[in-house]
């Protein structure tokens, strides 16, 4: 077992050259990375035991760097792309599990809506020669990867095809900051260095991926989902000031062995066999109430105006009314083109459609009480909006 762990280098040294040497690039832009990706490999190096896991977690970060090599270069050479305006953009967020992704689903099906997708999160940079508008010529590779290899367990918690709306996390991880796969804060060093500083580069980041994102397809409103954007509101102010968020509230106690049961399913497909690691689900916990502590000491900070809150249940029993209740609070103009195509949207995707989500608390070592007493100061807060 030793000797296989050593064959896996996590080098920092390492992975970069392998990243250079397989583009033919070098300029990895502006906005620092080394740091994070230093404290994400030594995290791997420490917490992944299993041979192949290892093998699979340092394949991603190299890949990872190949495609910022790749995406520097196109933003270098389409001098376009710094033109485009990210004006007001909307960020869903609030405790993972809470219907922030079947909300942005429902959102983006309007023609005036604009999210980041799998596909274009899985290939951000742009094709050689390819022009706005064009079909990127690894759309149909990636619709049959995503086919071919389905994890049927995975979709009934987080369903996704090559066209479904698709979370920023998956962005940041190109800036080797914020969430990753949302299991690396909970180790170390990384967790550490994570929480220790501003976020303020990550979102410079994003805003150009964004501006690359609208240059190959724009988009009239961006919507933005990610829970981990509760670490970084302030952050969010800096780099986009006209920013609006919808924030979605649920109970922790449902809340917290869901994400739990996702995030054991996202160790195991890329981290391998993780039976070693201890107080994972506490460990979860505390890193979401964390970040849901920061959020909303931020957000007492900011115009009210700014926020709009609901509640999981509402999404579930009153889609369509909340709907119109946030095109309403952010001066939106919701036409009946969009109407009708979003109802379409409620009316084909049921609760439950590709499955029923099963989860317990005591496979993660966690009780009710325990949830209790660590999400009290928002369970008790009667601002929220979290009965379900």
């Amino acid at each position: 077992m030793l000797a296989e762990k050593q064959a896996v280098s996590f080098a920092v040294d390492d992975v970069v050259a392998e990243a250079i040497k397989n583009t033919g690039l070098n300029d990895f832009g502006e906005e620092p990375y080394r740091d994070g990706l230093e404290a994400l490999l030594k995290t791997y190096d420490n917490m992944v035991k299993d041979p192949e896991g290892r093998v699979r977690c340092r394949s991603r970060v190299v890949s990872q760097l190949e495609t910022r090599l790749r995406w520097e270069d196109s933003y270098k050479k389409i001098p376009e792309i710094k033109d485009q305006e990210i004006k007001a953009p909307i960020f869903v967020t609030g405790l993972p599990r809470s219907g922030t992704s079947a909300l942005l689903n429902l959102l983006e099906m309007a023609p005036e809506n604009r999210a980041p997708l799998q596909w274009e999160i899985q290939f951000p940079d742009i094709w050689p020669g390819s022009q706005p508008g064009q079909e990127d010529v690894r759309y149909p590779y990636l619709v049959k990867a995503l086919e071919e290899r389905q994890n049927k367990a995975f979709q009934k918690i987080h369903y996704i095809d090559a066209d479904t709306p698709e979370e920023c996390v998956l962005l940041h991880a190109f800036a080797f900051d914020g969430a990753q796969l949302g299991f690396e804060g909970m180790f170390e060093p990384y967790g550490s260095w994570m929480k220790s500083r501003s976020l303020e580069n990550l979102y410079i980041h994003e805003k150009k991926q964004l501006q690359m994102l609208n240059w190959r397809k724009p988009g009239q409103q961006w919507m933005l989902k990610a829970p981990s954007h509760m670490w970084g509101i302030d952050a969010i102010m800096k780099v986009f000031p006209d920013a609006r968020f919808i924030w979605c509230h649920r109970d922790p106690k449902h809340v917290v062995p869901s994400i739990n049961s996702m995030n054991r399913m996202v160790m195991e497909m890329y981290a391998g066999d993780c039976s070693h690691l201890k107080d994972v689900g506490q460990k979860l916990m505390d890193w979401y109430a964390t970040s849901l502590e920061r959020a909303l000491a931020v957000r007492e900070t900011l115009p009210k105006e700014l926020f709009i809150d609901c509640s999981q249940q509402e999404f579930a029993e009153q889609p369509m009314e909340l709907v119109e209740r946030v095109y309403s609070h952010f001066d939106l103009s919701l036409s009946d083109e969009s109407r009708a195509i979003m109802q379409a949207h409620v009316d084909a995707n049921p609760k439950n459609k590709h499955g029923k989500h099963e989860y317990d608390l005591e496979t993660y070592g966690l009780t009710e009480e325990m949830i209790n007493k660590r999400f009290e100061f928002y369970t008790r807060d009667s601002r929220w909006p979290i009965s379900d």
